[in-house]
């Protein structure tokens, strides 16, 4: 039946975090601070793949075993900084499916927090929809749909088989990364949420996501449930079907926020 191939995210059976506030009985490796900058060559410029609000995000290669990866250094200032890196490490070491971003491993030495996933070398579909440079192909129409649907179902994975269900919270076209062939996966998972449970039909919290992929009831009530995915997900699928952003400051008036403009 479908309540055994469940994931449980319980932790009081999963003993999750050990009384020194480390992740424990988790699958991911611990990396020492040394080990990950010999592995982005002293977190050099040139290895730098992006930036976001929580951090940096470089390429690398482990000595140990020579793999490529892609090391998040967050921002030691950031505000929600350790609570966002406990969660990711945590949501990240239990769930695993095909279209989720895979954890290889963390790095908590002092103040630093890092953490070490597989590279995927196509990058973000928000590369591909947006600013393409003029020798870049644009994505042809079975590519879009292919992305969409894998999306869809990590998307699925987390609401119908993670147990209680998982909120993803920042569905953008940003943070659906994609592996040799356009393979995507959801990535990013330190705003994500527990949802629901029993005769719950949301979970009431600060309102955190991303402008113009946020549900509107969601930002105005801070509450939260599993349709406000769905809602971002709506928004990532207008954007591969029209190519344009979610928000455009820079077209005319009316025409700035993506749903506004097809709504209207």
């Amino acid at each position: 039946g479908k309540s055994k191939s469940r994931v449980s995210l319980d932790p009081k059976k999963e003993q999750v975090v050990a009384k020194d506030g480390q992740p424990a009985n988790i699958a991911a490796q611990t990396f020492t601070f040394r080990e990950l900058a010999a592995a982005t060559k002293n977190f050099r410029p040139e290895s730098l793949l992006g930036e976001g609000g929580f951090g940096r995000v470089y390429k690398g290669r482990l000595e140990s075993t020579g793999q490529v990866v892609a090391v998040k250094q967050l921002d030691r200032n950031g505000l929600q900084g350790n609570r966002e890196f406990l969660v990711e490490v945590l949501m990240l070491s239990l769930l695993h499916h095909p279209n989720l971003v895979n954890l290889i491993g963390y790095c908590a030495d002092g103040d630093q927090r890092l953490l070490v996933y597989e590279f995927m070398p196509l990058g973000s579909l928000e590369d591909h929809l947006h600013d393409l440079p003029p020798d870049k192909e644009p994505l042809d129409w079975n590519t879009r749909m292919k992305i969409a649907a894998g999306a869809a179902k990590g998307l699925e994975y987390l609401h119908d088989k993670a147990n209680p269900p998982v909120i993803y919270r920042d569905l953008k076209s940003s943070n659906i990364l994609l592996d040799e062939g356009f393979h995507p996966k959801l990535s990013d998972f330190g705003l994500a949420k527990l949802g629901p449970v029993g005769d719950k039909t949301h979970v009431s919290t600060r309102v955190m996501g991303t402008y113009g992929y946020c549900a509107p009831e969601y930002a105005m009530t801070g509450q939260l449930t599993l349709k406000s995915d769905v809602y971002s997900f709506g928004v990532v699928f207008l954007e591969l079907i029209t190519g344009r952003k979610a928000i455009d400051n820079t077209r005319a008036p009316g025409e700035h926020n993506l749903v506004a403009w097809v709504s209207y």
